[in-house]
């Protein structure tokens, strides 16, 4: 089953969600720490509800589990019982689904047709190295065999299959091997679930391992279940440059999610607001022409920006 294809059918381009943690923040969770925004799994579950509602009131036809940090291994070394910790992944993801019925459900049958067919939960898969707590999914600088990539992986997509959601999202992925790894996961263990792939990368032609941007685009071209590729947790100023080289290696729909202008330090783990990063509305409209398909925010995007996407697809630029 492709939901993206099918939702693409229906609407010229996707709206994607935006950040979790920062809008956690305003719900008073404390994010700075290992565990990042799955914290909030542990002690405000309802504020990940509210958010996907945001998200959702705010135009976007996709939400992202709130599950690129949380993993039953971290939550164990946090003192957590095996059975707790999976039961944190199940509930990760039923948030997100239940956000999404309960808003469907107010939606009239004019106002259903303006959206997707149908709002997709995407369960985040994020990547080794957010496990780490380093900034490693900023280097891509950590090495497994592929067999412990995907036995690192296979317990939380296996959770979050089990609880309903629509697809994967293989995101913020900086290490080429790692995604190769995931997507033979996916082949062998996971046949009636597709994925998309985001990956990090240092350039418009990099992924932070080094890897050329061009050949990991390439090498999903002829598998079937990967059925959106891209990037994320990328400036805008180099999301047109990307776009050439993705659209150039590929046939699939592109799906990019930059982070809001704004920029990070791993080291110190703070955020050093940007003035004059341009908006969403502005870039928004370039991003569509160059050709990307589905558009959404990852670090420091709120809303208010997600609503600005789904405003300029609704009504683009002449």
């Amino acid at each position: 089953m492709n939901l993206i294809n099918d939702n693409l059918k229906e609407k010229s381009g996707l709206v994607l969600d935006g950040a979790m943690a920062t809008e956690l923040e305003k719900y008073g969770v404390d994010t700075s720490n290992d565990l990042w925004s799955a914290t909030a799994l542990i002690n405000n579950p309802d504020a990940v509800k509210k958010v996907h509602q945001s998200y959702f009131h705010s135009g976007a036809d996709i939400a992202i589990t709130n599950t690129y940090q949380a993993n039953v291994k971290q939550f164990e070394k946090e003192g957590f019982q095996p059975d707790e910790s999976k039961q944190l992944i199940l509930d990760a993801a039923q948030l997100a689904i239940d956000a999404r019925n309960d808003y469907f459900g107010t939606l009239t049958a004019s106002k259903r047709a303006q959206r997707a067919k149908y709002p997709v939960v995407a369960g985040s898969i994020g990547p080794y190295g957010a496990y780490l707590a380093d900034g490693s999914e900023y280097t891509g600088a950590y090495k497994l065999s592929a067999e412990e990539y995907q036995k690192f992986h296979y317990q939380r997509m296996s959770l979050l299959a089990k609880a309903g959601v629509d697809l994967f999202a293989f995101e913020t992925q900086p290490n080429f091997e790692e995604t190769k790894a995931l997507a033979s996961l996916l082949n062998n263990n996971f046949s009636n679930y597709s994925a998309w792939i985001t990956f990090s990368i240092k350039d418009a032609n990099h992924l932070c391992d080094g890897t050329s941007l061009a050949e990991a685009i390439a090498y999903f071209e002829s598998n079937p279940q990967i059925v959106a590729i891209g990037i994320n947790c990328v400036a805008m100023a180099t999301v047109l440059d990307a776009l050439k080289v993705i659209s150039a290696n590929t046939s699939k729909p592109i799906i990019i999610y930059p982070n809001n202008g704004d920029t990070y330090d791993p080291k110190t783990k703070k955020w050093v607001t940007n003035e004059h990063a341009a908006t969403f509305a502005e870039l928004t409209p370039q991003w569509l022409a160059a050709g990307a398909k589905i558009i959404g925010g990852c670090c420091r995007t709120t809303p208010k920006d997600i609503k600005q996407i789904a405003d300029s697809m609704t009504h683009p630029a002449s």
